[in-house]
């Protein structure tokens, strides 16, 4: 007969409350968006888009919206194969056959620079960078080929490191903006860069992912104030909880119970429109380093996100991660 014991908590009980309280959370948060897809005339013929994490989900319907505007998408995806089949649904749906894909891991430093060096040659201008690649579940202290930590190399340093790579080709168009998309538990991460390494102060279960989405928002404002008067707008945007392949990495446990609430959550196209809302609406030109929650409502972040200085300092560490000076350079 088995005994209860503390795993037995951990692999079922913790998970089935998490998602318990996502649920409580959703419902609380019902409503629509104040902003419609179909009341937003703008025409993106001419313009070229990045988004990077397209393969499928949000990415997807993002790149999808996009396509139908007219724009020039280019697909950023870590999985050719599955990022093909993405391809060819969208100029299928669309009619839309000016679209590119090309591969990027942004837990690599090597893929993100070639990625980064072929695209400026092939698209000088960039109108739009989309950040939305992520990964969550994996375990703290999951390390990349350059020693640095997984889950915050996809979701925080990989996009800083992108960003910047792709700067020449944002500050060439006539106005660019970059879209950040984070997530709502930013409010459960903690600032210590010491992470980005896989030290500094411990970390609660999945906490990792929360504290590099936080470090994306600080990133999102410091990146805002260095780019003042280039006409390139930099934003971060939380799409709310959408039913995507986010799961993939978790344990069966919460895997099955994220499935069986599957129903209460937005479909990817529903998450897309926070973020298609900081890509497209004319209103929101010239706005920059601000934070809009799911329902494309402006939102002061939480006090851990409004620190400037810690917003410099991590900019400075990250630069030195990830050698941003030293590629900078080469080009």
């Amino acid at each position: 007969m088995e005994t209860w014991s503390l795993d037995n908590y951990n692999s079922y009980v913790f998970p089935f409350l998490s998602l318990l309280l996502i649920v409580l959370w959703m419902v609380s948060r019902k409503g629509s968006s104040i902003w419609t897809l179909q009341n937003c005339p703008v025409d993106l013929t001419g313009k070229t888009a990045v988004v990077t994490g397209a393969n499928s989900g949000i990415g997807k319907a993002v790149c999808y919206e996009l396509a139908r505007r007219g724009a020039r998408v280019v697909l950023g995806c870590r999985n050719l194969t599955q990022g093909r089949k993405a391809l060819e649904d969208i100029q299928k749906a669309t009619g839309n056959k000016n679209l590119l894909l090309r591969e990027v891991d942004l837990s690599s430093v090597a893929s993100i620079q070639s990625f980064s060096q072929k695209l400026l040659v092939e698209e000088p201008h960039i109108h739009l960078l989309v950040n939305n690649a992520g990964v969550s579940g994996l375990p703290y202290k999951t390390f990349t080929s350059d020693g640095l930590e997984l889950t915050f190399m996809t979701n925080y340093l990989g996009h800083f490191l992108l960003t910047n790579l792709l700067l020449k080709g944002l500050l060439s168009a006539d106005s660019a903006r970059v879209v950040n998309v984070t997530s709502f538990r930013y409010k459960y991460g903690i600032v210590d860069e010491q992470h980005l390494v896989g030290a500094g102060c411990p970390l609660l279960q999945h906490q990792h992912y929360d504290s590099a989405k936080l470090l994306l928002i600080l990133f999102t404002e410091e990146l805002a104030q260095r780019l003042q008067g280039t006409g390139v707008t930099v934003n971060s945007v939380e799409p709310g909880i959408v039913k995507t392949g986010i799961m993939k990495n978790f344990t069966w446990p919460y895997r099955i119970i994220y499935c069986i609430l599957s129903v209460f959550l937005k479909t990817p196209a529903q998450g897309a429109i926070p973020i298609l809302y900081l890509s497209l609406a004319e209103e929101l030109h010239g706005i920059s380093g601000k934070y809009f929650n799911s329902k494309c409502i402006l939102t002061l972040p939480v006090k851990s996100a409004l620190d400037p200085g810690v917003a410099h300092s991590l900019w400075n560490t990250s630069a030195r991660l990830t050698n941003l000076q030293k590629m900078i350079k080469k080009e």
